[in-house]
């Protein structure tokens, strides 16, 4: 079974803000961000949790409408909903990753 995503017009501002509000998904989104318009490989991106935990990270920003994940073969990828983000919620995503990284505690 595909994973949901939500379409643009389904994204709610405090799904979203709550996704952008932790500080382990922030960095991310910062990383993702970085990454370039055609994502990353899931296990490339460090944020030093166990896969578990990655997972419930990856579900909330994706179940936010804030990132997009795929499976090409056994290889996942995941890319920043950019577009999406800026049309429903303008400046919301520039503003989030402007306003400096936060800590993550190891």
């Amino acid at each position: 079974m595909a994973p949901y995503h939500p379409v643009r017009e389904q994204m709610e501002i405090e799904t979203v803000l709550a996704a952008l509000g932790n500080p382990i998904r922030m960095a991310i989104v910062r990383a993702l961000s970085a990454g370039g318009p055609d994502g990353l490989a899931c296990g490339t991106i460090d944020i030093g949790v166990s896969k578990a935990t990655a997972t419930h990270h990856w579900r909330v920003l994706r179940e936010a409408g804030v990132i997009r994940q795929w499976q090409v073969g056994r290889a996942h990828f995941v890319a920043l909903r950019r577009e999406d983000v800026e049309a429903r919620f303008p400046g919301l995503l520039a503003a989030a990753l402007n306003a400096g990284p936060a800590t993550v505690a190891p």
